[in-house]
């Protein structure tokens, strides 16, 4: 039966460990002879099922990004880079292609204001029993300025129509195969936000969407939600966006 609200068990979220704030936590991750229910490993990667799974209905995993506990998605090597997103897209669409999901999500959180509770670099993937997610998806939330594309490959835009308001960044890429300028893009967008910002920034979420034969990573970085968005569902729209995007143009792409 379909739903839309996921219901969150309380007395498993209590018992979640949390060293973003709380600076004397010992970091699971890095006890990695301790890990327990592996799915899969590559080198430095880990797939595993998650110990806290506090999302009812749900089947929930943790995708270790590497050994390196103050490692960053911006920093990681284009070796490491393209070999932690491949591994991610290939076991987040395989768990797609059980049919055991009405949908499947992965998704990043890094910082204070991201939602998460672990420094240590992890993804998710989670797979929804009851809610699809691309039920709420709208073409034109991937829409934007372009940054930069790869002729018949990715493009890397900001969004004109962010989902949340403010700003958005958005990669995509046919789905059919794997193009490395996805990921570059990816990394591009995540420095920009931790490095030249117009705002300070430490925090952003990385949310992928698979729909119409389409892989689409939305990087947004996070701040405190306005309240238009939270009261209202009203999201807003900055008035320079074609100057971010002319920014990151020049920074990163010489242009």
């Amino acid at each position: 039966m379909a739903n839309s609200h996921l219901h969150f068990n309380t007395s498993i979220g209590v018992k979640k460990p949390e060293n973003i704030r709380n600076k004397e936590q010992a970091c699971p991750f890095c006890e990695r002879d301790q890990l327990t229910a592996l799915i899969d490993v590559d080198g430095p990667i880990i797939l595993l099922k998650n110990k806290y799974p506090v999302l009812e209905n749900a089947y929930q995993t943790v995708l270790i990004e590497t050994d390196d506990c103050h490692a960053e998605l911006s920093t990681y090597t284009k070796v490491h880079l393209h070999r932690l997103i491949k591994f991610g897209i290939k076991h987040w669409l395989e768990m797609e292609e059980t049919g055991s999901y009405r949908s499947v999500i992965f998704f990043k959180n890094h910082g204070p204001l991201s939602g998460g509770t672990l420094a240590h670099p992890h993804m998710q993937i989670v797979g929804l029993h009851d809610i699809d997610y691309k039920e709420k998806l709208t073409h034109e939330m991937f829409e934007g300025i372009e940054i930069a594309a790869v002729d018949g490959g990715p493009r890397f835009t900001l969004s004109t129509k962010p989902r949340v308001g403010f700003y958005e960044f958005n990669i995509e890429m046919e789905d059919s195969s794997y193009h490395e300028s996805f990921s570059e893009y990816l990394q591009t967008a995540v420095h920009y936000i931790l490095n030249y910002f117009p705002f300070k920034a430490s925090s952003y979420n990385v949310f992928f969407h698979h729909i119409d034969n389409k892989i689409y990573a939305k990087v947004v970085s996070r701040f405190v939600t306005t309240p238009l968005y939270i009261g209202y569902g009203i999201p807003q729209v900055p008035n320079n966006l074609e100057w971010m995007a002319g920014e990151v143009r020049r920074i990163y792409f010489n242009m």
